[in-house]
C-alpha cells in the first residue's frame, strides 16, 4: 500500500482512478503479476498481490508507483512541488489461507470502513465492484476457494481484536500468519521488520457487530 504525502488526495475524479488503472495494466505487460484484490481510495491504495518470483513485487509496485507519480504530476501541472507518495510503498508477506482471506476482506471494505459507500461493491475502484468493466486491470484467481456469499462477509464489520492485529502487522512490516508459518517466513527470507502477536484471523463464528 501506498498513501499521497501528508495524506493529499491523490483521486479527484474518474479520469485520476482510471490512470492509475491504466499504470497498473501496463505494469502488468512489464512483469507477470496476480493481482488478487485492490481498493483504491482518496489518497492511498492497497493491491493485494501473488508474485510469481523473487523481486517481482518490487519491480512491479516500484514501477508503477514512480510511474503514476510522475503522471500525476504531468496531468496536475505540480512538476517540481514535491514527491506524490509519501515514501516507498509498504508490504507485508502473508499466510495463503484465512490470513489472506482476511486480508482481502480488510482490502475490499476499505470504502464501507471509510463512510464513503454503504457496500463494498458499490465502490467503483474496488475488486469488490464490477462497475468499472474493463477500465480495472485483470483480476486472477486465489490460491484457495473464495468463500460461499463472499461479498455479504465483506459487507459485515470485522472482529475488533481481528483489524486490530492485522493494522499492527502492516505498521510495523510484520509477516502475517500463523506463529509457525511467521517464524518460517523470517528465516526464509530475511525479515528483519518487528514481529508482533498476529491475533485470529476471520471467521464467521467470531464475528461480532
Amino acid at each position: 500500500m501506498n498513501r499521497g504525502v501528508r495524506r493529499s488526495t491523490l483521486f479527484t475524479g474518474t479520469g485520476d482512478y482510471e490512470a492509475f488503472f491504466q499504470v497498473l495494466r501496463e505494469a502488468a505487460e512489464r512483469v507477470a503479476m496476480r493481482l488478487l484484490a485492490l481498493a483504491v481510495m482518496q489518497n492511498h491504495w492497497h493491491l493485494v498481490l501473488w508474485p510469481r518470483a523473487d523481486g517481482d513485487l518490487t519491480k512491479y509496485v516500484g514501477w508503477a508507483s514512480h510511474t503514476h507519480a510522475c503522471r500525476w504530476h504531468r496531468v496536475h501541472e505540480t512538476r517540481g512541488t514535491g514527491p506524490v507518495y509519501q515514501g516507498r510503498f509498504k508490504a507485508i508477506p502473508v499466510e495463503i489461507g484465512i490470513h489472506l482471506l482476511t486480508v482481502i476482506r480488510y482490502v475490499e471494505r476499505n470504502p464501507v470502513r471509510a463512510g464513503l459507500v454503504a457496500r463494498a461493491e458499490d465502490w467503483p475502484w474496488s475488486s469488490a465492484s464490477d462497475l468499472t468493466g474493463t477500465c480495472r486491470p485483470a483480476l486472477h484467481a486465489w490460491p484457495m476457494p473464495r468463500p460461499p456469499q463472499w461479498l455479504d462477509l465483506v459487507n459485515e464489520p470485522e472482529p475488533a481484536l481481528a483489524l486490530a492485529a492485522l493494522r499492527e502487522c502492516v505498521t510495523h512490516s510484520a509477516p502475517y500468519g500463523t506463529d509457525a508459518w511467521r517464524a518460517e517466513t523470517v528465516t526464509r527470507l530475511g525479515w528483519t521488520s518487528g514481529l508482533r502477536p498476529p491475533g485470529r484471523p476471520i471467521a464467521r463464528s467470531q464475528e461480532s457487530a
